[in-house]
């Protein structure tokens, strides 16, 4: 650093950084080293403002470093208003210039290329928060530009408009009730318009459409002047406002804008005049309030509600995407695009995105805010891009429902509602039973080798949500036919069509069961789905989820970005096996995200799912083009915390290089991090062509994830060990066999030889087959139920009966509040849901098993094996169970198989604490010395590694659940 003078002044460098941003902010006003701005303080002068419509105000206090003032300065303006603005100054941006900058020869060409430092300041109520909470960011000035725009969003008014917007609908909501009482025949027949069943779901669709439509209304009336305003049509003084609504939006059609009035005028019609002016009363006030709020620029509003009024939602599993969620794994997708020239508005226009389970629109909004982020930072405008967008030739954004086929808000349309456009062209698919006696499946009816004109009706405003009607369905299907989607983003349905536990025991096929669907419908709709994913990843047991996916590589070109929210179970199930196949013959350049928390809502991207999902980006292989063989983990702390968080996530993962790899050895990820502070870790994996698990998910201590990889290679390599111990390792299925589903011990006949009952003293066909934590704290167990054989099923109950044993698997092991991984049992018996069996033929294998087992290495390949998708919790299959890495038995001398016993003779009685306090156990403490020194022969070093590695495995948010240890429980050597 010199300690000349620089040439070039503070104010001179704001000026140059805002002539910049100009070029990047179309629309938006950037005020350098001006006073006056502020209205009560008109002397005060900003280093730079930037103002746009419906935005808030953003500042920038910049300063060389060591910018000692700059952060104190950039708080001060918080809560200002400046001169005209309605909102006031939410955010201010704290921005540190190298220092060599004001040296620099030409100083707008230095910024462009320099790497800047800064902070966000964010007004909450009466606190302050910073952003990052330690340190500084990263970026560029385009980095900065896209900052500014995500932090210039009026947060308070879009509270404000998101709880007008819920107040209102609810209130028409009223309305129709009332209505529905004398004439229910009017309530039918809206419910028929969308295509849906009458319930208080479908009356709050309906209002939320309506509202959808005056809200929009109220922003065009400013904009076009020949539309009147809303109180002109529906205010207090207008006789008959369903007529002149019904008239306004028919003349706003004429324009455009289909996606959003043509149902909402249906609607409005359908009603019977008093009731539609009560109701266009209540929503014209709604939309006059979120208005005055300034928070109309947050045009997903509706959207955010969508989640609350969607019907049917516990048997589709349709979850809203969190905004930050959606806009992170958007910028992670676009970011993949390749030789996109983001100037080019015409290029850009050229691009296909799809949905195919869009419910809400908010990742197709995410993805049209990172296209037109990304032309308005080259220096276009995103105003200009919109009819491009959308127009004739190249209507590029486009989405087919399935799980909630009756969403009418288009995610789009409203980004620039003053720009006209052709058309935009929206259909929902038909699902469930048809008049003509078929079924159709939605979107899912895309997985047709051949896909026929009939599926898109055009005339049925039921089905159709875009543009007039004038173009073909043979157009449409023309379009989607081809394999030529640039990208296709998704978080479809979760639901199973397997699925028969607890609310769905009844239901025949979950996946079909909305909508009032018969036992013959979701028959006949599984079967239609069975038959068109034939030869694809789709699995049944994988649910919807794996038939969306396997549209989504249909439909994309070589070449082409996939993009999608899944359940965690996609990582590592054995269904989702034909999945991770399909990207490792065909897809590289993956990342997969993961979120490390601990228990429910944290652990997804989603809203409230309760369930841990990851996001799954790759790009599809060119025709010659060879794979990159590593897959990208990102295991987050915790979800995005916003859009700026989201944003910097996102530019960090997108830009990571070098990273740690896992055979690297237990020496932890690469860390991603947010300023000062770990957001998470990233680590490197092969791209296994198998289809292996990917076990690195959803782990926040990478060297774990490091030593359970390498162990099931046979390694024992410790974390702070320089090298690796050798150590026999054998998949399950190899030194074992596993038993019977209980399906095929206690299920309807002809299937299941056995009933079962309470246990009795001389049962002859004994079984441990549920949890039951407070009797399971010892590795001998007792036998919980009787088998009993079924009349005229003898002999079948006789080879069900040989798969008896003593040892024991848990299936879905609580780690949070069981003890045992594994179980013996003094008595050969039958395994069921909980404890399925595993049988050896050599008998002294069930002492080492269980031993092994219940030690800190066999928890972890357990947990390293299994599915974490519910926080504190493992779940194993029987089928994946065969390739659970244990101990190899076979390898054990005599003399080791006797001292496995001795081991298990002393520790079968003793009271062992949940497997999460593995490392306060005092039991768990000595077996493990007992197995790695007496069993297996290390030294004492190998032995306190493996304690260490028993705490760092109980610190892991998926053992512990969010349990904390009590202060009684501490760590023991």
């Amino acid at each position: 650093m010199t300690n000349r003078r620089p040439r070039h002044t503070e104010p001179s460098a704001n000026g140059a950084l805002a002539d910049l941003l100009k070029g990047m902010l179309p629309g938006c006003t950037v005020h350098p080293e001006q006073t006056r701005l502020i209205a009560d303080r008109p002397s005060l002068r900003l280093d730079i403002a930037v103002t746009a419509p419906d935005r808030a105000p953003v500042v920038i206090e910049a300063e060389y470093l060591p910018a000692r003032t700059a952060e104190a300065e950039a708080t001060s303006r918080l809560g200002l208003r400046v001169v005209d603005e309605p909102n006031p100054i939410e955010a201010a941006v704290a921005l540190r210039y190298p220092a060599d900058l004001g040296h620099a020869d030409d100083l707008p060409t230095a910024i462009a290329a320099a790497d800047l430092s800064y902070c966000v300041l964010t007004q909450d109520g009466e606190d302050v928060q910073r952003f990052p909470s330690a340190g500084w960011l990263d970026g560029d000035v385009t980095d900065l530009a896209d900052l500014i725009r995500l932090v210039s969003v009026p947060q308070r008014a879009v509270t404000a408009a998101t709880e007008a917007l819920e107040e209102g609908i609810d209130r028409g909501v009223a309305l129709l009730h009332d209505m529905a009482a004398t004439r229910p025949g009017i309530a039918l027949d809206v419910a028929r318009l969308l295509g849906m069943t009458d319930n208080v779901q479908t009356r709050r669709m309906a209002c939320a459409i309506v509202a959808n439509a005056l809200l929009f209304h109220e922003r065009l009336a400013g904009r076009h002047a020949t539309i009147k305003p809303l109180h002109r049509v529906c205010g207090p003084s207008v006789a008959n406002p369903q007529r002149a609504v019904a008239d306004a939006w028919r003349h706003i059609l004429d324009v455009n804008y289909w996606a959003i009035f043509a149902i909402a005028r249906d609607l409005v019609e359908q009603l019977p005049p008093d009731a539609a002016a009560g109701i266009l009363h209540v929503l014209r006030e709604t939309a006059q309030r979120i208005t005055a709020t300034g928070a109309i620029v947050a045009h997903d509003l509706t959207g955010r509600l969508f989640q609350r009024l969607i019907a049917d939602r516990k048997y589709l599993a349709t979850f809203y995407t969190r905004p930050e969620s959606a806009a992170m794994l958007a910028r992670l997708a676009v970011a993949k695009l390749d030789g996109v020239d983001w100037a080019d508005a015409a290029a850009i226009g050229r691009l296909r995105i799809g949905d195919f389970a869009c419910g809400t629109g908010a990742l197709l909004s995410a993805v049209y805010e990172q296209v037109a982020g990304r032309h308005e930072r080259a220096g276009g405008d995103p105003a200009r891009l919109h009819p491009v967008m959308h127009g004739r030739r190249a209507v590029r954004l486009r989405r087919h429902a399935v799980g909630d086929p009756h969403h009418r808000l288009h995610p789009v349309s409203g980004a620039q509602p003053a720009v006209n456009f052709g058309k935009s062209r929206l259909y929902t698919l038909a699902y469930g039973r048809q008049s003509d006696g078929s079924v159709r499946i939605g979107s899912l009816e895309l997985l047709q080798s051949e896909v026929s004109d009939a599926l898109f009706n055009t005339t049925d405003p039921a089905k159709r949500t875009g543009s007039v009607g004038e173009e073909t369905a043979a157009h449409v299907v023309a379009e989607i036919r081809e394999a030529g989607f640039d990208l296709v983003i998704m978080n479809p349905p979760f639901t199973r069509a397997t699925s028969h536990e607890g609310a769905h025991a009844e239901v025949t096929i979950p996946a079909f069961a909305a909508f009032d669907a018969t036992s013959a419908d979701q028959t006949a709709m599984g079967a239609r789905i069975n038959a068109f994913g034939k030869n694809s990843c789709y699995h049944g047991n994988a649910g919807l989820a794996s038939a969306f996916a396997a549209l989504a590589d249909r439909k994309l070109k070589p070449g082409g970005v996939l993009a999608l929210v899944l359940p965690l179970s996609a990582a590592v199930g054995l269904s989702w096996q034909g999945f991770r196949e399909m990207l490792a013959r065909g897809y590289t350049d993956l990342d997969i995200l993961s979120i490390a928390a601990a228990t429910g809502l944290d652990m997804a991207f989603s809203a409230d799912t309760g369930l841990a999902e990851c996001l799954v980006i790759a790009r599809k292989l060119k025709e010659g083009e060879s794979a990159k063989r590593q897959i990208h983990f990102m295991a987050l702390n915790h979800r995005p915390e916003g859009f700026p968080h989201a944003a910097v996530l996102a530019k960090h993962i997108a830009g990571s290089r070098n990273i740690r790899k896992i055979e690297d050895g237990p020496y932890g990820g690469t860390p991603l991090m947010v300023g000062d502070e770990s957001a998470g870790e990233m680590l490197s994996a092969p791209f296994q062509v198998a289809g292996e698990a990917w076990g690195a998910v959803r782990v926040a201590d990478c060297s774990l994830a490091q030593t359970a990889r390498i162990l099931s290679d046979s390694k024992l390599w410790l974390p702070g060990s320089p090298q690796p111990l050798a150590v026999k390792i054998a998949r399950l299925g190899a030194v074992g066999k596993l038993g019977l589903v209980d399906r095929d011990i206690v299920g309807p006949p002809p299937r299941g030889p056995f009933t079962k009952t309470a246990l009795t003293s001389t049962a002859t066909y004994p079984a441990l087959w549920k949890h039951n934590a407070l009797k399971e704290t010892r590795m001998a167990c007792d036998s919980d139920s009787s088998m009993h054989v079924r009349q005229g099923m003898e002999t079948k109950a006789a080879e069900v009966w040989k798969t008896a044993s003593r040892s024991h698997l848990s299936r879905g092991f609580r780690f949070n509040s069981q003890p045992l991984a594994a179980a013996f049992t003094d008595r050969e018996s039958l395994g069921g849901r909980a404890w399925p069996n595993v049988i050896f033929e050599d008998k002294k294998f069930d002492y080492a098993f269980v031993i092994w087992s219940n030690g800190t290495l066999g928890l972890l390949s357990y947990w390293w094996h299994s599915n974490r998708q519910v926080g504190g919790r493992g779940e194993i299959t029987i089928r994946s169970a065969e390739t659970l890495p244990v101990l190899d038995f076979r390898a054990l001398s005599d003399e080791q198989l006797v001292i496995a016993k001795a081991i298990f003779d002393d520790f079968r009685d003793k009271d062992l604490l949940p497997a999460y306090l593995a490392d306060a156990d005092p039991h768990r403490v000595t077996l493990d010395r007992r197995v790695v020194c007496d069993l297996l022969g290390f030294d004492e070093d190998t032995y306190r590694g493996v304690r260490r590695l028993a705490a760092k495995w109980c610190a892991e948010p998926s053992v512990h659940g969010g349990k904390i240890h009590p202060p009684s429980a501490q760590q023991v050597d």
